[in-house]
């Protein structure tokens, strides 16, 4: 499993709202087709990019930038994010 849990965060939140963009801590030695595969597969969606960077923290995140015929809305629906 690469992806370890969505990123609930203000700023992920309105990453979703406005740019149909998911946020997710990953595992560090993930790599951007892998996190691609994972999500298109999970949640039965067509993924636009992905785009990853590593915080102060140390910890991986990755930002996942869906095609417009699916909604960021509807997985973090699911995912318990928003209501």
């Amino acid at each position: 499993m690469i992806l370890i849990e969505p990123v609930k965060t203000e700023k992920a939140i309105s990453k979703i709202e406005y740019e149909n963009t998911l946020t997710f801590h990953i595992t560090l030695d993930a790599s951007k087709p892998q996190v691609k595969e994972e999500v298109e597969k999970l949640f039965n969606v067509k993924v636009a990019s992905v785009r990853t960077f590593v915080t102060a923290k140390g910890e991986k995140h990755a930002l996942v930038k869906l095609t417009k015929e699916f909604k960021a809305d509807d997985i973090a629906t699911k995912l318990k994010m928003i209501a």
